[in-house]
């Protein structure tokens, strides 16, 4: 099965377009309209293993609320597009990250259920972003992603250092649950379904 998926939204507020191969080592283009988003998504593909291109525009003139979170919408779409019925998948993922003064644990489950918490206090702004635009960001993605997402800062300084513990620690656990699972040919649950 190839793991890839193509997602296009527009609304009144955002236009994107998402391409996402869980299989490929390519390195896509992201052009979120964000330097600092951009730079969080490149750590992401190359940590978790994946390729993926991304191209936003955004009503930034006004902030940029609305393509945070619509990008969140995107990716985790994306993602619950290319895993399909979830089958051979490990489905769990959980890692630790220290970036410098920084530690972030990340914990996951592809269950086809919504779950989103984000305990510690990140610094009120990081690079070009309010640190709330990132609630909105991970919240959708899990959302639309079908996951539960538990996301700890344990503890930094740095806004940077503490954004890019996260990434790190979210990428690798993806890589970890999307990675194959024990069954090849099985759907990772009990109930048969995902």
């Amino acid at each position: 099965m190839k793991r890839k998926s193509s997602i296009s939204r527009k609304t009144a507020e955002t236009d994107i377009e998402l391409y996402l191969d869980l299989d490929s080592k390519k390195k896509g283009s992201i052009k979120s309209g964000s330097a600092f988003l951009d730079h969080m998504l490149n750590l992401f593909q190359s940590h978790a293993g994946v390729e993926l291109s991304l191209a936003c525009k955004g009503d930034v003139e006004i902030d940029f609320h609305h393509s945070m979170e619509d990008i969140g919408i995107v990716l985790g779409s994306g993602l619950n597009q290319a895993l399909g019925d979830k089958k051979g998948i490990e489905r769990f993922g959980f890692y630790f990250a220290p970036m410098d003064e920084c530690l972030a644990r990340v914990a996951l489950d592809f269950s086809g259920r919504y779950a989103y918490v984000l305990q510690g206090t990140l610094p009120a702004r990081i690079g070009d972003l309010d640190s709330s635009l990132w609630e909105h960001f991970f919240k959708s993605l899990a959302e639309n992603a079908k996951m539960n997402l538990h996301i700890e800062l344990l503890y930094g300084l740095d806004g940077h250092h503490c954004m890019e513990a996260i990434f790190k620690a979210f990428a690798r656990s993806v890589a970890m649950a999307i990675g194959k699972g024990k069954n090849a040919d099985e759907i990772p649950s009990t109930k048969g379904t995902l």
